[in-house]
Parts: C-alpha cells; structure tokens; sequence
C-alpha cells in the first residue's frame, strides 16, 4: 500500500477485502449519525444555560466555529488517505509509526466506550418513556439495554450498507420530531400564545450582567462536545465508491448540518423556557429539557415521542459507534498488531464480522459491570462518555499536528491561509481538554483523567519498547524504512 491509495482488491487477499458498497449520503449518514445530534441536544444544552443564560445560543455559535477549525484537519487528511483504521493510518503516514500505533490505541480508547455510551442512551430514553407514558411506574434499565444492544449489534454485522441506510431512517426520523417541536415553539412565540411570559425577542444575541467572553469559551466546550462522532466516516475509506472526495465533502456536511441544527434548536430552547431569571431557572434545572418543551407547548403525547426520538437517534450513533470500532479492529488485526482472525472478511455482507463481533462483546462486559453493579443508567452514560471524550480531545490535537505535517509537506501545493487553521484546531482542541480538566472535576470524574493518561502513557511506552510494532506498522501501512511517509 502506497500513501494515498488505499487497499484495493489487487493489492488484499479476498479475506482482506472489504467491499466498496457507500456513495456520499451513506458516509454522510455515519458522520451526522455518529454527532447523534438528537440526543445530543436531549441532554447538553442546560450546561451553557447555567453558566450563561440567555446567551447560551452563543456557546453553540463559538463551538461551531471551534469544531470548524477541528474539523479542517480531518477534512485535509480523508482527502489524502483513505484507510479502514483512519487515523491509525492518517497519522502513521504523516508522523511515522510509532505516532500512528499511539492514534490507534488512542482511538480504541474512545470507540470502546462510544458504542456502550449509545446503548446506554437507548435504556435511559427508553427508560423514561416507559415511566412517562404510564406504561410501569418503574423498570430496570438492563434489560432494555440487553434489547438495545441485541438491535445495534444485529444491523452493525448485516453490512455497511444496512448500517449507513439504519442511520439515515433513525436520524430523519428524529430530527423530524425535533423540528416539528421547533417550529411550534417559534410559531407560538410568535403569535404570542407561548406558556407563562416566553416570547420572541433577540436576548440571547447579548450576554447576562457579569458573563464575558471567558463564561462563553466554557460553557462553548459543551456544545463542542454535541459534535463528537463528526468524523465517524473517516473509518469506511475502504468501503466508499470514492472515500478521498466522499469523505471530506460528508465530514464538512455534518459539520455545517450540526452548526444550524444546534444553533436553531437552541436557541429554541431559550427562547421557549423564556429569557427571564424565571425562564433560565427552568432551563438550567430541567432533566430533560426538550421533553419539557414538549409537554408545555404541545402535549404530554410530543414528550413521549421525544423519548423515542431520542432512542433512535442514540441508536445511529451506536450503529456509527461499531462501525469505527470495528474498522479500527480490522485494520490493526490485519498489520499483526491484533490477532489475525480478527481480520476476516464476510463473503456474503462484505464485513468485518469478527471484528464487528469483537466490539458488541466489549459492549456487552461494560454493560453488564454497570447494570450488576446498580449503577444508574444516566451515571454509566456520563462515566463512559467522559473517558472517550478525553481520549477523542487528544486524538483531535494529534490529527490537527498530522494535517500541519501534511501542509508543510506539500508547500508550494497548498494556500498560505491554510497553515493557521491546524494550529487553531490545536489550540480549540486543546482548551476543551484543559477545560475539562480544570478545575478538578467532582468524584468520580477526577479519576477519568488518570485512567485515559494511564492507557495513553501505556501506547506510547509499547510503540517505543516494542520494535516489533514499529516493523508491523511500517510494513502494513507500506511506509519505507527511513524514507518520507508522505507521498
């Protein structure tokens, strides 16, 4: 394999071989399926509201334009390389191996818990309409979860292709609730009908008394966080008709997609809870804030729905979820860094079925330590998310130093505006990480750093002490010993 070619049926083995199956709309579907924007909007905006307000709209426009910068590197990158393990091989052609064996344990970090995070989103939604509809009083969340992880793990194993067509079905499904609400609740506030004094105004344009500039920059690194999973495509470069153009051009439509859609639904959600003390108090307090919405402006029938819609949406983002997990297996397996059998290749659905088998089984151990230890649902969700965050933060920090590498290489080819864009990305992608960090967060969360350090410090010791990972790099990802690993 050569930079900037990826795998083809002339260059694998047929067991090797993953089958080109997706157009643009499928690795579309897995980049807007991964942000699960549905679900991210179910539960991330009462943050930015308790520390801004009325203006929590502008932390939304701030993460936009941060995840934008983000963004830029993988869009370089995934026009570059196209790879089943993406960054594994993004960065490991452009840093050397031993930095792309670290991407890829890096990357395991975070889609170990991404794809039990999503399942623990369908048991908590499925959770809460089952007691909001009246349906039982109460239920345990694992059977659910069991349910929602048989579901996920079966349309992830029939293909790429059911996966992405999945997404696209559960995704505008869910939106379409959400902005059926949406404009309900700008029609209402616009014929001055909305409940107690909501109405339609531009507050959210300005800043509380005493909020500046610092106030938005963190509570912006909530909203940065609604984007998680805007790269998922990146993991399909071997299963896209034309991943160099498909990829880049799905990675910049989620991205433009998450920026509207979370800017509107948002602003919303202020404006519907109002922009009074009275009206932020509500929104800052509110356990599911668009169920709320829902009740008050529609009906109790609209927050039953929007239970599911966020069942479903949770659903895309675990389908996207074990499909990166799964490539990244497959690719590491087939250069000898995992088992080999981890590498096959199913005839029929064109595959990794070993590897898509391998990452429901580690889903199903996390599922089953939360819910037979009596952790609630909503506490494993946020313990898991919290750890893959970290991880994916500084994932972001290494693609965005990657993509610098890339431009530095290709002087003379690239626009002189184009170097500050990574090393704002670096910088973005690093003050959410310190963020994150800083101040020390409460128990248990100050412990996650430390298990996310412990795994990362443990890639980098392996990649220098193991020469033999080094070799299986080099040689898998056709990088010549000593020669540039850029084409």
């Amino acid at each position: 394999m050569t930079g900037g070619s990826p795998p083809d049926g002339g260059a694998l083995p047929p067991r090797w071989r993953l089958r080109r199956q997706l157009g643009f709309w499928g690795t579309a579907s897995l980049c807007v399926g991964g942000m699960a924007p549905t679900l991210a909007m179910s539960v991330t905006g009462v943050q930015p509201a308790r520390l801004i307000g009325r203006a929590a709209p502008l932390a939304y426009v701030l993460a936009a334009v941060g995840i934008a910068l983000v963004g830029y590197a993988f869009v370089r990158l995934t026009a570059q390389f196209a790879h089943a393990g993406s960054v594994y091989a993004y960065i490991g052609r452009t840093l050397g191996p031993r930095a792309g064996f670290f991407a890829a344990w890096a990357l395991m970090c975070t889609y170990v818990v991404f794809p039990p995070v999503s399942v623990l989103g369908m048991a908590v939604f499925s959770q809460a309409f089952v007691v909001h509809s009246g349906i039982a009083d109460s239920v345990d969340w694992l059977p659910l979860g069991l349910v929602a992880w048989a579901l996920t793990g079966a349309l992830a194993y029939r293909g790429i292709r059911l996966t992405a067509g999945s997404i696209i079905v559960v995704e505008i499904v869910s939106l379409a609730l959400i902005a059926a609400l949406v404009v309900v609740i700008f029609v209402k506030l616009g014929v001055g009908s909305a409940p107690g004094d909501a109405s339609l105004n531009a507050d959210f344009l300005s800043l509380p008394p005493g909020a500046g500039f610092s106030a938005v920059a963190l509570a912006a690194t909530f909203g940065f966080l609604s984007y998680g999973g805007f790269e998922s495509a990146m993991s399909v470069g071997e299963e896209s008709h034309q991943p160099t153009r498909a990829i880049p051009w799905s990675i910049v439509a989620a991205v433009a997609f998450g920026g509207v859609f979370y800017g509107v639904c948002i602003t919303a959600q202020t404006l519907g809870f109002g922009t009074d003390e009275e009206g932020i108090e509500r929104f800052a307090s509110s356990g599911a804030p668009l169920g709320d919405l829902g009740r008050a402006y529609v009906g109790s029938a609209m927050a039953y729905l929007l239970d599911l819609a966020a069942v479903l949406s949770a659903l895309g983002a675990g389908l996207a979820g074990v499909a990166v997990a799964s490539r990244t297996i497959f690719a590491l397996a087939r250069d000898g860094l995992l088992p080999g059998r981890l590498a096959a290749v199913s005839p029929r659905q064109g595959t990794p079925g070993p590897a898509v088998l391998a990452s429901m089984a580690l889903t199903l151990v996390l599922l089953l330590a939360f819910g037979l230890g009596s952790t609630r649902a909503i506490d494993a969700f946020f313990y898991l998310a919290t750890i893959g965050v970290l991880s994916l933060l500084v994932l972001y920090i290494l693609t965005s130093v990657s993509a610098l590498k890339l431009l530095f290489t290709k002087t003379g080819r690239v626009g002189l505006w184009e170097y500050p864009l990574p090393l704002a990305g670096i910088a973005v992608a690093g003050y959410v990480l310190y963020r994150n960090l800083v101040p020390v967060p409460a128990h248990p969360f100050n412990l996650f750093p430390y298990i996310v350090g412990g795994w990362l410090l443990l890639g980098a010791v392996l990649s220098y002490a193991v020469p033999a990972i080094a070799e299986r790099v080099t040689r898998g990802l056709g990088l010549a010993r000593g020669a540039p690993t850029i084409p």
